[in-house]
């Protein structure tokens, strides 16, 4: 399967779940910044969760089928668009050769992830094919998706995607009637995200810290896939020495030298000098992606064990999606 980049929107890159094994090389995480979407993009269409999908940031993009192809989105960044039609996500779909489709804006969020069936062939390097446009390695030539580029899929199809195929095929269906809920999956409060305190919440003072968890703040235009810098009261330390650099990832929220908080993110670096207050539950990360600079948030304080507990309620749900489009396209 085959698709060329006609328009490729503000940044559009490759990302998979990310390089985890390279952190004491100082290498960078990257990967997908809202992987709950890019995980279900992969999923409607059979592939398994760590396959390269297209990280789209905003909408404004198109690209061209060269080929049949079966693809997926999910994401709040943007609505694909056919034939003057919206073209529903978290359901694989199908189109033939010469189709163009359109990424509009949906103004709720800002990522959205668009997978292929077999995921996109692009190289490994240090066992991810996540794009790190810093270092420009990774993803499709080290940088982010030009007008003209083309995009090839892996010619392995899993079982599941070859019976998604077959069947849209031989009903010349567009897509299913059916479709991965992904609204179940997130909290109903997309403006509040759950931390749990860390390592040098002692060092300020205890206005600050209420303050840390009852205000409202926004998300500034100096934010982007490294961290999220956050316009709000800035708090005040009582612990005036300064911290030796520490390992750090994303999630972690640390404050500056000026008292302000910046969020780390997917492209975050390996060790950081600055305190860090809080870090962001795992199951609201995906709820970061999302946030738009002039976007508010708020904080609310759970303990360790709520937000193990609350990935892992995550992690069954997803299981239980598998297993569900696993039993359904079982040719047996």
């Amino acid at each position: 399967m085959k698709i060329s980049i006609i328009k490729p929107g503000l940044l559009s890159t490759i990302q998979d779940r990310g390089r985890y094994r390279y952190l004491a090389q100082a290498v960078p995480v990257s990967g997908a910044m809202d992987e709950l979407a890019h995980r279900l993009a992969n999923k409607a269409v059979g592939n398994d969760d760590h396959y390269a999908t297209i990280e789209f940031t905003y909408a404004d993009a198109s690209f061209k089928a060269e080929t049949t192809i079966l693809i997926s989105y999910s994401g709040d960044g943007a609505f694909l668009l056919y034939n003057s039609e919206v073209m529903p996500a978290e359901k694989p779909l199908l189109f033939l050769a010469g189709s163009v489709i359109t990424l509009i804006n949906n103004p709720l969020g800002m990522r959205t992830y668009l997978a292929i069936a077999g995921g996109w062939d692009v190289p490994d390097v240090m066992e991810s094919k996540s794009t790190y446009l810093t270092a420009a390695f990774g993803g499709f030539k080290g940088r982010a998706l030009q007008k003209g580029d083309v995009l090839h899929s892996s010619t392995l199809l899993s079982e599941i995607s070859s019976e998604i195929l077959n069947r849209l095929t031989e009903r010349s269906l567009t897509y299913p009637n059916w479709r991965i809920s992904r609204e179940s999956l997130l909290p109903v409060k997309r403006e509040e995200l759950r931390v749990v305190l860390a390592n040098e919440i002692s060092w300020f003072d205890a206005p600050s810290i209420i303050s840390f968890l009852t205000n409202t703040y926004t998300i500034d235009l100096k934010s982007n896939r490294m961290g999220y810098h956050l316009s709000g009261k800035p708090l005040v330390r009582k612990v005036k020495k300064e911290l030796l650099s520490t390992a750090v990832t994303p999630g972690v929220i640390q404050v500056t030298g000026s008292g302000d908080l910046v969020i780390l993110l997917a492209d975050c670096q390996t060790t950081g000098g600055y305190p860090r207050i809080a870090h962001v539950a795992a199951v609201d990360l995906p709820l970061c992606a999302q946030l738009k600079p002039g976007d508010e948030v708020r904080f609310s304080e759970i303990s360790r064990d709520e937000a193990e507990e609350l990935y892992l309620e995550r992690e069954h749900d997803l299981s239980l999606i598998t297993t569900a489009i696993s039993l359904k396209y079982n040719k047996t």
